[in-house]
């Protein structure tokens, strides 16, 4: 049975793959820090907004998949693969793994990410 957070983070993560961005900033605070790991470091609901805008993973052929999410506390990892179409018609496929920490146990929003991402090539 999923958790609150991980049913959260499984709406955001599809709302992301769909490019809802104001679903997604419903869930982060004001000054929330995104860490791309090999990557820019955001920081700010705004700046956030704008690099999620950026990294084109948002689409009508864009599929995510997630495999597994897990919870505890004021902590949460998600991992998966997303697959999109670039703007040549080439394929690609991601494969993730974010990590979140909450700012409150219950009903929290989320404070801090780090992502992970591995382009896989078939």
């Amino acid at each position: 049975m999923a958790t609150e957070k991980g049913k959260v983070l499984q709406q955001m993560n599809e709302a992301f793959v769909h490019g809802d961005f104001d679903n997604v900033l419903e869930h982060v605070t004001d000054d929330i820090q995104w860490t791309q790991v090999g990557g820019p470091f955001v920081k700010g609901k705004e700046a956030f907004r704008e690099a999620c805008r950026e990294m084109g993973w948002h689409g009508p052929d864009t599929t995510l998949t997630i495999h597994s999410i897990i919870t505890h506390g004021l902590t949460a990892a998600l991992e998966g693969v997303v697959e999109m179409i670039d703007k040549n018609g080439g394929k690609k496929t991601y494969a993730f793994c974010d990590t979140y920490r909450f700012n409150t146990f219950k009903n929290g929003k989320i404070k801090e990410i780090r992502s992970y991402v591995i382009r896989i090539k078939k």
